[in-house]
């Protein structure tokens, strides 16, 4: 009897030893599976910072040249404002990637156009200035000759307002 309770001693021993690894095995292969689940959310998550600080960089950049481009759009504007003979010019100014500066409009000499031009390009932070001013060439009225006849001989008549009746 005591070798049947030995043998079923030693084969409940093993029974139970032999259960207990399974949970363990079954514990550690749900604790991986925890542990790469972890491993795998971290690594989203860090993608998903680094996307984000990449867009706030790119953000920034274009908030930072977007100011820049406000202060030179402003010292330019001042210089060309302050100008007598580019003042009653009309003149739009534009400035784009934080220091090209964009002159667009009319002016009524080349001599205005080329100071416009100059006193952009002077600006401070303007590298390079884009001339797009057009010079508005002034209308001048030439008297012609009647037809059929020689203006040398006559003499020029008065223009009087339609509404005025002659002084007799």
């Amino acid at each position: 009897m005591t070798m049947t309770r030995l043998v079923l001693g030693s084969a409940l021993l093993g029974a139970v030893v032999f259960a207990w690894s399974g949970v363990g095995r079954a514990q550690q292969g749900v604790g991986q599976k925890v542990g790469e689940s972890l491993d795998d959310a971290g690594k989203a998550i860090k993608r998903g910072l680094q996307r984000s600080g990449e867009a706030v960089r790119e953000s920034f950049a274009r908030t930072k040249t977007s100011v820049q481009n406000m202060g030179i759009e402003a010292r330019v504007y001042g210089r060309l404002h302050w100008d007598k003979d580019i003042n009653a010019s009309s003149i739009e100014l534009e400035v784009r990637d934080a220091s090209v500066a964009v002159l667009k409009g009319v002016v009524p000499s080349a001599a205005v156009k080329s100071k416009a031009v100059t006193l952009a390009r002077d600006t401070v932070g303007v590298t390079q200035v884009i001339d797009q001013l057009a010079v508005n060439a002034t209308t001048r009225v030439v008297p012609g000759e009647p037809p059929g006849g020689d203006n040398t001989t006559r003499s020029p008549r008065p223009v009087r307002p339609s509404n005025t009746t002659p002084n007799p």
